[in-house]
């Protein structure tokens, strides 16, 4: 058997994690940098990224801040650039800028690699939530102004350097954590499905890797959000914001992103979605998809998963139907620009097995609303 050529981007060069990471990260930042460009973007982050600043400044660096105006979309980027261009053509200045530090988000940090890649910079992440594992990948989603998804982009570099601290995860919300479990869940029902046929042993091992995860986000992501900062907490949140990347760097595009985050992608082409999280949609997603491989795959043991993973996903509070994601009052040609866009040629949902068209998709979303939502009206009257 031969093996075609691939080429993987597996991890960040170093990764620093735990209590105390960002304190520990501080000569491997300055090895790397003089003055960098610090991005971040939510003012409820503001005052902590200041104190980073700072400390970096402490350090004899000169950060350059710098702030996205709306979620990672071209409009943003080139401004950025051109920020960059100015503050390197400024006679005053002792150093170019010659790094990013991307600290927030997952569209932040996307930013922040987008911008590094271009610029050819080296990118420093620092995430401040387990909402994503956007701090590990090379890979960057860009969205509209409007904060519609567009696309995704491939890097040619993975971060030079990540830093997990549990101290500025923990900061953060605990719907931020929730979310990145249903987004890391993921990993599973999209890898599973899309590489079952694979003969690659490098996608195989992620297959697996994605089953390990499952599991223990099954096991433990209740105890997790219940003791903020406990030995479960560090377990499930490095789970969603480190290992989600290794699945996806080890076993590519096709365990990433297949049907959920197609479902996800369409839904953004709502503005009503967009007070949802990332991972919030995306599990939505996770139980639309089983719904299609029910419906249209013909996978008997896809509505068992669904009832099982409902259940979970109703325990962390996660939204588990169109009205619980803000769409209760969407006509039915929002859906479907929802579906058309989550099928349009090249889209993730192509990676299933079988194939989707608009209306099994808008069936699949319709159905699995009903009968969700059937199932919440009969448990309120038990």
């Amino acid at each position: 058997m031969s093996i075609s050529l691939s080429e993987h981007l597996i991890a960040p060069a170093r990764v620093l994690r735990g209590k105390g990471a960002w304190e520990a990260s501080l000569p491997a930042i300055a090895a790397l940098c003089r003055r960098p460009l610090f991005l971040g973007r939510s003012r409820a982050t503001a005052a902590l990224r200041e104190s980073l600043a700072a400390d970096l400044r402490r350090l004899g660096l000169d950060p350059l801040p710098a702030q996205l105006q709306f979620d990672c979309c071209e409009k943003d980027l080139q401004r950025l650039q051109a920020d960059v261009a100015a503050a390197n053509a400024d006679p005053m200045a002792a150093d170019p800028i010659d790094a990013v530090v991307a600290a927030g988000g997952g569209k932040v940090m996307d930013a922040g690699k987008l911008l590094a890649d271009r610029l050819g910079l080296p990118c420093i992440t620092v995430p401040t939530s387990a909402a994503t594992c956007a701090g590990w990948t090379a890979l960057a989603n860009l969205y509209s102004p409007g904060g519609a998804f567009t696309c995704d982009v491939s890097l040619e570099r993975s971060p030079a350097l990540l830093v997990f601290d549990h101290r500025l995860i923990l900061q953060a919300p605990p719907r931020t954590l929730a979310s990145g479990l249903a987004d890391a869940m993921a990993k599973w029902y999209e890898a599973s499905v899309s590489s079952a046929t694979s003969t690659d042993g490098l996608v195989h091992q992620a297959v697996q890797m994605a089953r390990v995860l499952r599991d223990q986000l099954l096991l433990e992501g209740q105890e997790a959000m219940a003791h903020p900062g406990g030995e479960a907490w560090a377990r499930v949140a490095e789970a969603c914001g480190l290992t989600a990347g290794v699945i996806g760097g080890l076993g590519g595009a096709r365990c990433r992103t297949v049907g959920a985050h197609a479902v996800h992608n369409g839904l953004t082409q709502l503005e009503a979605s967009h007070g949802r999280l990332h991972g919030e949609k995306v599990g939505f997603g996770i139980l639309v998809q089983l719904r299609l491989e029910e419906l249209v795959g013909g996978n008997r043991l896809a509505s068992q998963a669904r009832r099982q993973l409902l259940s979970f996903f109703r325990q962390l509070s996660l939204p588990v139907t169109l009205a619980q994601l803000g769409l209760a009052d969407s006509p039915l040609s929002d859906l479907q620009r929802v579906c058309a866009f989550a099928c349009q040629p090249g889209s993730d949902l192509h990676r299933l097995p079988f194939a989707v068209s608009p209306a099994d998709l808008l069936g699949a979303l319709v159905t699995t609303d009903a009968a969700i939502e059937q199932s919440a009206s009969a448990d309120a009257n038990r």
